[in-house]
């Protein structure tokens, strides 16, 4: 007897590999929750709530807002604090831009991976998200009072 069952599968591929079928499992997402109770503490899922959307479109918008307001204190006699980002701001503006966004861009893609997650077992992740979004306030605020207030020359 054989102990690999007769295979019956017709050998075409039923699911579908368009964009339509994207957009479909985005608009329906399968996972919003755990599914076993060791998925409390470190939660996968493919679903998020509006709330962390805002959050991330809020942490871009102020990241390029940084940019913008960092290149503007530049002209002004600044120097960029940020040792990566200063390799980028001299030689080519549109390089700098880009690196920003990418680098902004993959540190909230792992924020939102951890969004819920318990981190440390104490609090949860989304929690850091809106701690990055106070961070950019607060250099937001920064900013502006050194464009509105800019430091007397020696």
């Amino acid at each position: 007897m054989e102990r690999v069952p007769h295979e019956r599968r017709s050998g075409v591929e039923r699911r579908e590999h368009n964009v339509a079928a994207y957009w479909r499992g985005a608009l329906n997402p399968r996972r919003r929750a755990g599914r076993r109770a060791t998925d409390r503490v470190y939660t996968i899922i493919d679903w998020h709530s509006p709330r962390v959307l805002a959050l991330v479109l809020l942490i871009l918008g102020m990241s390029s807002l940084d940019g913008v307001l960092t290149l503007m204190l530049m002209s002004q006699g600044a120097s960029e604090v940020n040792p990566v980002m200063a390799l980028f701001v001299p030689h080519n503006l549109g390089w700098f831009a880009a690196i920003k966004l990418t680098l902004t861009s993959l540190g909230v893609a792992v924020l939102v991976i951890c969004a819920r997650m318990k981190l440390f077992r104490l609090f949860p992740g989304e929690l850091l998200l809106y701690l990055v979004v106070a961070g950019y306030a607060v250099l937001m605020g920064y900013e502006l009072h050194l464009l509105a207030n800019p430091p007397l020359a020696l």
